[in-house]
């Protein structure tokens, strides 16, 4: 009998791009990622994203969950919740199924709930 040695891949990775990184291009991943640093590209994740207080995004997200803390520059399509937190600020239109905003969180731009959303 022989014997299996493909390694699934881990869907509980953390990922990070840490406070003072600066990344340029195309992001993907099938685990999780927080984001403290700043990325210019477009990001796409299968789990979930965090971009912290000191994170910056310029370009678009695709995830499944998402919590924003610090800056997005870009649209945000997201399968499950999204969750824009006190201190985040969002310039471009929305797509999740649900959205959770504290008071005083910002953004300009439109959120449609209305769209089913397919994985990654």
């Amino acid at each position: 009998m022989a014997k299996n040695t493909e390694v699934e891949p881990l869907s509980n990775t953390l990922n990070i791009i840490g406070f003072g990184s600066e990344i340029k291009g195309e992001v993907a991943t099938s685990g999780d990622i927080r984001i403290d640093g700043t990325l210019q590209g477009n990001i796409t994740v299968r789990g979930k994203i965090v971009v912290g207080e000191t994170g910056r995004i310029i370009g678009n997200i695709s995830c499944k969950q998402c919590d924003i803390i610090g800056y997005v520059e870009g649209n945000i399509s997201v399968q499950d919740l999204l969750s824009l937190k006190v201190t985040s600020n969002v310039l471009g239109d929305m797509i999740c199924s649900k959205l959770s905003i504290e008071p005083g969180a910002k953004f300009t731009g439109k959120c449609d709930m209305n769209q089913n959303i397919t994985e990654n």
